[in-house]
């Protein structure tokens, strides 16, 4: 599988990426994301849509879910992830067994960013929470 992007320089420090039939652009630099704060982004996108398409595959009544990760970075160049830490927040009445498998699978196989982030040396932690209706 082949994927084609640009990033083009704007003015100042500001470029704008995007990728061949993506449907949108990103604003990098001043005035936008940093691309090491881009790849923590990834890596909670990637692995919350893993998250949600397995739990719906597997039936569970998910209704909400949100993805927090942190990332500590080493102080010498090149300034990569040393360790990153991923906080699932899943809404409704979803079984933790099935949630932590989904979890698992995401991050033992299908999430191609976490698996970039981790054979780069990173240590990748997660935590999971379930917010149940009736925990309001």
């Amino acid at each position: 599988m082949s994927v084609k992007g640009r990033v083009k320089w704007v003015e100042g420090m500001q470029f704008i990426g995007s990728i061949e039939d993506g449907g949108c652009s990103i604003v990098l630099g001043e005035g936008g994301i940093s691309p090491m704060k881009l790849l923590l982004l990834s890596v909670a996108g990637c692995t919350a849509y893993d998250v949600m398409m397995i739990l719906k595959k597997m039936r569970e009544p998910i209704e909400g879910l949100e993805v927090e990760i942190s990332g500590e970075r080493r102080e010498e160049h090149p300034r990569v992830y040393t360790k990153v830490n991923i906080h699932y927040r899943i809404y409704g009445d979803v079984k933790e067994e099935k949630a932590r498998r989904a979890i698992e699978l995401s991050q033992d196989k299908y999430c191609s960013a976490s698996a970039h982030i981790k054979m780069s040396g990173a240590e990748v932690t997660y935590s999971l929470e379930i917010v149940r209706g009736d925990d309001d």
